[in-house]
């Protein structure tokens, strides 16, 4: 597995790693057997980055990598990450309490890389009210983090205040083919100001969440004519570690399958040829032709919804059906969206939304369909 310089003090990590938030699972809890097989075939494939997070299965995760990986590995062998989520600061918890009870559950005496956890604007209010920048370098400088870093999903001039704020070793961006140029997403700008600001780059992400590996249609065409046997996820994968200021590129591998199939084209990487990049092009053009909401996520339509429907939230899911087809990736995000919330079938057509909507969006015929191709296949 090739690996890449993480940092001046000569850390070298396997330029493909582990996201752990997508471990086997067995009847809802994670399948300590599998995974015990996912990080063994892991570590023989020269991968030694492992991603977990306090929050993860609701600190499953960090149990699991301490029964698979922590107790059964020298720790000099691999590399573990973890992050602070501080939003749960709020509710009473104190960011030494979150990092010890982290480095409990996995039986780590120091985290190499820990991060700040999902930063966007609200959350980085909370950082900069806790003082958890200072908090995290202290904890550098005492030796219990190796490297500090964070994970990110907002604007680029957030980003920029962020990495303004600091020093920072790295920082972990959501990049992948389909968001480059997305106007929620925006990880092309995301990229330019971490590289403009000299900071290394993780990826995450870069299947967008296993979609990019399901194509159908004449996306699916476009690859195949490249090469018949190369799997679609390798392209989106091959997009980010192709890029010069990534360092690393997590994969939430969940099964031996996939994982042999990262394995196989990482192993040798070899960046995206100008074909293969003019074909993502085009693939992304194909993507956008397909008859998608046209829906801008500003959220006025939720406001004030007697049944909390998720409306953008479930217009997104009902987009990634439309360009990526009905997998168990789709209907797991749309189970999401209406965890804690009303289904597209709620809605009771009051019009509310729609009165709301800057786009004039026919909302209740939209959320009919949506209800029509998911939650009578999926018996909600």
């Amino acid at each position: 597995m090739e690996k890449r310089l993480f940092n001046k003090l000569g850390f070298e990590t396997s330029l493909l790693g582990l996201g752990c938030m997508r471990f086997p699972q067995k009847n809802g809890k994670i399948d300590l057997l599998e995974t015990e097989k996912l990080v063994d075939a892991c570590m023989a494939g020269g991968i030694n980055y492992f991603d977990t997070a306090y929050v993860y299965g609701d600190g499953d995760s960090e149990n699991a990598v301490k029964r698979t990986l922590v107790e059964r590995y020298p720790r000099e062998r691999f590399y573990l990450a973890n992050k602070l989520p501080m939003w749960l600061i709020p509710e009473g918890h104190t960011p030494q309490e979150l990092l010890e009870t982290s480095l409990k559950r996995t039986g780590v005496t120091y985290f190499d890389q820990y991060l700040l956890h999902n930063l966007n604007q609200e959350n980085w209010e909370i950082c900069k009210k806790e003082n958890l920048v200072d908090f995290i370098f202290a904890k550098k400088a005492a030796g219990a983090v190796r490297n500090a870093g964070f994970s990110f999903h907002d604007t680029p001039e957030v980003l920029h205040e962020i990495l303004d704020a600091a020093d920072w070793d790295f920082v972990q961006l959501q990049i992948n083919y389909y968001d480059w140029e997305s106007e929620n997403v925006q990880s092309r700008k995301c990229y330019e100001v971490a590289e403009k600001h000299g900071v290394p780059v993780i990826v995450m992400e870069p299947v967008k969440g296993g979609t990019l590996a399901n194509m159908v249609g004449e996306p699916a065409r476009i690859l195949r004519a490249l090469d018949e046997n190369a799997s679609y996820a390798s392209y989106a994968v091959r997009y980010a570690a192709s890029l010069p200021n990534v360092i690393l590129v997590l994969s939430g591998m969940s099964d031996l399958k996939q994982l042999q199939d990262n394995t196989a084209y990482m192993k040798d990487f070899q960046p995206l040829t100008d074909k293969e990049q003019q074909a993502i092009g085009k693939v992304v053009e194909e993507l956008e032709k397909l008859p998608t909401i046209p829906c801008t996520n500003c959220r006025y339509c939720v406001e004030g919804c007697p049944k909390k429907i998720r409306i953008p939230d479930i217009f997104g899911v009902y987009n990634m059906g439309v360009q990526f087809g009905l997998t168990d990736v789709t209907r797991g995000s749309y189970r999401c969206q209406i965890d804690g919330s009303g289904k597209a079938g709620d809605c009771i057509k009051c019009g509310k939304c729609e009165a709301q909507c800057p786009q004039h969006l026919e909302i209740r015929k939209l959320l009919e369909e949506a209800a029509d191709i998911y939650e009578k296949e999926m018996h909600l």
